[in-house]
């Protein structure tokens, strides 16, 4: 029986902790630092001075027999290599691989010296050649990048240069992501739908998780600001199998050898997200690590288990092991803090978590929580991640909404159409105009 440890305290990390729980090959699962939901916490967190250095003590001297990183600021930052010195087997790329998300600008470079359909772009490490570069450019809607990591929240859809203007000198001029905008990108605006590419990797094979896709936005509608995701679908219709045919052949399948090749196998989940216009797809980005939201509505569809096809492909060996998924569909509804994305208030008492757990094919994951006391308080901007599964997504948003519904705190607000593209084919309606990223 194994024991593991997950590294992260949000959503995704209590949904990645529940789906070990369920397998007969888990003995026990610890979370550093985890949340009020998440089980056996580990008060050891991975963006302190010293945090990787204790976890892997807490490894070693506890036996685990895997670790799974859950945020992606502790691979860029070399927790893979550091366990792997010690022996210890951690599902998650090396700080080298890693790169495909901690410098987009690299990630596009290598892209380009791959063939991997992207958008048109530019680098820049100077507010001026920036602010030039867009001034040249023909008016119309261009997006801009902060190149570093910046928690979701770096990428301004802009419809004009005046619009762009502004997020470059927020971005390189007033500072507002810090360090993250040391370099920013300037790219081609893609149109199509977009959807979430949870890859599976061992190095040089790929297992597919469900397709989902996200709702960035604040507001329904896919409108105001962008957030660190308000809510996800599983599975995404856009993703048909010729679709996710390609998505293998033209971005994954070379996406691994061509790390490989450049001596940075890629051991973990790749996240690819994706624009698809006419069948098509093309990289919007890569991360390194679980989609979050999308884990919440992944995850509780997969009926193989998990803790193998980790440990596969940790060891480097996905040969022979298969993903296999529940029928239907899944809906992951996010509750956030009164102003998120924006400045937000904690320590609000939330409500109906006892009511919501007894609902039929309901999924409650605690994102942005503590407990005070007796009590379950908020202590993030994303709180919950509510999942409803069912057999068709019509059910699944139903079930999620229901959950959603059962709880509540000072200040909550969620959006009200999570879904709403797969529920408009489903019903045959228009899908409303194509977006742009």
């Amino acid at each position: 029986m194994a024991k593991v440890l997950v590294v992260g305290g949000g959503g995704r990390e209590h949904a990645l902790a529940a789906a070990l729980e369920r397998s007969p090959r888990v003995q026990a699962v610890y979370t550093a630092p985890g949340n009020a939901g998440t089980p056996n916490n580990v008060p050891i967190d991975a963006s302190e001075a010293t945090g990787l250095e204790k976890l892997a003590d807490f490894a070693e001297s506890r036996g685990i027999d895997l670790t799974v990183v859950g945020p992606e600021a502790p691979l860029c930052a070399g927790i893979e290599g550091g366990f792997r010195g010690r022996g210890l087997p951690l599902f998650g790329p090396s700080r080298q691989a890693a790169l495909l998300e901690g410098d987009k600008g690299h990630a596009r470079r290598f892209m380009r010296r791959h063939g991997i359909p992207h958008p048109d772009f530019a680098v820049f490490d100077s507010l001026a050649e920036a602010q030039g570069h867009v001034r040249a450019m023909p008016e119309g809607p261009l997006v801009v990048k902060a190149g570093g990591l910046a928690g979701g929240k770096g990428v301004t859809v802009c419809g004009s240069r005046a619009e762009a203007l502004e997020a470059l000198a927020g971005l390189m001029g007033r500072r507002l992501l810090g360090a993250a905008a040391d370099t920013v990108l300037i790219e081609e605006c893609l149109q199509g739908e977009e959807a979430s590419i949870l890859a599976l990797c061992d190095g040089r094979r790929a297992l597919y998780l469900a397709s989902s896709q996200d709702h960035k936005r604040a507001l329904d509608g896919d409108l105001g600001p962008n957030t660190g995701g308000m809510g996800a679908y599983a599975p995404a219709p856009v993703v048909t199998p010729e679709v996710l045919a390609a998505v293998d052949r033209r971005i994954v399948a070379p996406t691994l050898r061509g790390l490989a090749e450049e001596g940075t196998p890629y051991r973990g989940c790749l996240y690819v997200g994706l624009m698809i216009r006419d069948g098509a797809p093309r990289v919007v980005e890569y991360n390194c690590r679980f989609g979050d939201p999308e884990t919440q509505a992944v995850l509780p569809l997969l009926e193989s288990d998990l803790f193998d096809l980790l440990a596969g492909a940790a060891r480097g060996e996905l040969g022979g092991l298969a993903v296999r998924n529940r029928p239907g569909a899944a809906c992951c509804v996010v509750l956030a803090a009164g102003g998120y994305p924006g400045a937000y208030e904690k320590d609000k008492v939330i409500r109906g978590l006892e009511q919501a757990a007894g609902l039929p094919e309901l999924h409650v994951y605690h994102a942005g929580t503590r407990r005070l006391g007796e009590e379950v308080v908020s202590s993030g901007g994303r709180v919950l991640g509510v999942t409803g599964t069912g057999a068709s997504i019509r059910e699944a948003v139903a079930a999620a909404y229901r959950g959603a519904a059962a709880i509540g705190f000072e200040g909550c607000h969620y959006r009200r159409d999570i879904g709403y593209r797969a529920l408009g084919r489903a019903l045959g309606r228009a899908l409303g105009p194509p977006r742009g990223r």
